[in-house]
């Protein structure tokens, strides 16, 4: 009897040394996952919280999340009561919670430090314990909108031509810049302009493009990271341009020249050379094509440099006839039918074959490549979002990165890419949009619209 109540005695030790060592490491089992994508830095009136949380198997205990501010804490967030935010479950193991959390849904915020908690746990020892962790994040609650204040003066902007602006935006690490329509166009430090002055002042080129409305509003903006933004119209003058109309007749001898070469060099499109299927692969060219090249140009732009490279009026290619102009609306025909309508967005420029082509200004080469429609084509940065394209050349002299001064030779002319014969195709770029080039070229423009409010704002 003494035997079987020490053995059972002996078991129960076990069994409660066992259920402590279990209980203790249960205590330190690793919790769940917390990720705050949102908020970075700031809160203002209507910013986001964003979090990704994972445990195993999708338990979770319990999942909260709330503001410490001046002592107090404001709950934002608790998985008990998920109805005002946005949880999602898209795998086993993560789920998503996203919900405004500015002063507009916590009004109890104020400006100044506070503090974003987050806590999380989940089961463990059959529900017994819970394995917990916490993330935090100190912040700072801004509600003051940025302010905009537009320096320069008299702001004319042509159909589908270009303007330049000079304004202060505060605090000075706020993003801003040119909303025209629904197009944005960043600002710059004014710095890279050459003006002396404070960090709140920049500068930025616009555009007016050839499909937006001739009324389409334009107004400054400055948004800071807590998301509190605000805008002031800026008061422009906007001139009507008309822009040409043409037929372009497409013939079975261009089809065979320019097809089977651009299908070669774009095998992702899988292009069909056979006869027969011509014309429906230079449609594709034409159209498809042509947008994914001008989606590459866009994103070619965004590698701009924040300061202007150039100081002068932009030279144009010497004794060129203009075989095509900017905007100009193309209708094609194949065996007198209508089969396409595009337009044109640059200058077509011809002398004789294989004359040298040369930097408009002076400029860092952002791309020197293959480009679709535009065949051998060479992009120049020259700062503050502003770019120049040569297009269609048989040779390239420069490679990505090189530094070129205006006059550099960049290459020769040709027919390389969607050409109907040796020319130079060129376009200026705002922001990696088209704009005519006709201004850019003229120096009583480039003074009037650009260095003058350089000169006005302090400029050296």
């Amino acid at each position: 009897m003494r035997a079987l109540l020490r053995f059972l005695t002996f078991l129960l030790m076990l069994a409660l040394i066992a259920g402590g060592a279990a209980w203790f490491w249960a205590g330190r089992a690793e919790g769940p996952r917390i990720e705050v994508r949102q908020p970075d830095k700031f809160i203002g009136q209507a910013t986001p919280l964003d979090l990704v949380i994972e445990s195993p198997g999708g338990q979770f205990a319990r999942v909260e999340a709330a503001i410490e501010q001046n002592g107090r804490s404001y709950p934002v967030f608790t998985l008990a009561q998920p109805s005002q935010a946005n949880v999602r479950q898209e795998s086993a193991d993560r789920i998503y919670v996203m919900r405004p959390i500015g002063k507009r849904d916590v009004p109890e915020l104020q400006a100044g430090r506070a503090r974003l908690v987050v806590r999380a746990a989940r089961p463990v020892l059959f529900g017994f314990r819970e394995a917990e962790s916490e993330v935090s994040r100190d912040v700072e609650v801004r509600l003051e909108p940025p302010r905009v204040a537009i320096l320069s003066t008299f702001h004319y902007i042509n159909h589908g031509g270009a303007e330049f602006v000079v304004y202060r935006a505060t605090p000075a690490d706020v993003e801003s810049g040119v909303h025209v329509g629904d197009q944005i166009y960043p600002g710059f430090p004014a710095s890279g302009a050459g003006i002396r002055a404070d960090d709140s002042t920049r500068v930025a080129f616009f555009a007016l493009l050839h499909d937006q409305d001739l009324k389409a509003p334009v107004s400054i903006y400055a948004r800071d990271a807590a998301g509190n933004e605000s805008s002031t119209p800026l008061d422009h003058m906007p001139f009507a341009k008309p822009f040409a109309r043409s037929r372009i007749e497409i013939d079975d001898v261009f089809l065979q020249r320019v097809v089977p070469s651009i299908a070669a060099e774009t095998p992702e499109m899988q292009l069909s050379t056979a006869p027969e299927d011509l014309v429906a692969s230079f449609l594709r060219i034409n159209g498809e094509l042509r947008m994914r090249n001008n989606q590459t140009i866009a994103d070619v732009a965004r590698k701009t440099a924040p300061e202007m490279l150039w100081k002068d009026a932009f030279q144009p290619l010497g004794n060129a006839a203009v075989e095509s102009r900017f905007a100009d609306n193309r209708t094609y025909f194949y065996k007198s039918k209508e089969i396409d309508r595009q337009v044109h967005l640059g200058f077509d420029l011809a002398v004789t074959q294989r004359i040298p082509v040369v930097a408009a200004n002076n400029g860092i080469v952002l791309f020197a490549g293959y480009l679709g429609i535009y065949g051998n084509c060479v992009i120049l940065d020259h700062g503050l979002g502003v770019q120049s394209l040569y297009a269609h050349l048989s040779s390239m002299d420069v490679k990505p990165g090189d530094r070129v001064e205006k006059g550099r030779q960049l290459g020769r002319s040709g027919t390389t890419g969607l050409a109907g014969g040796d020319h130079l195709h060129f376009t200026m770029l705002v922001n990696g949009r088209p704009v005519n080039a006709v201004e850019w070229w003229d120096p009583k423009w480039m003074q009037d619209r650009v260095l003058r409010k350089i000169a006005e704002a302090g400029g050296v």
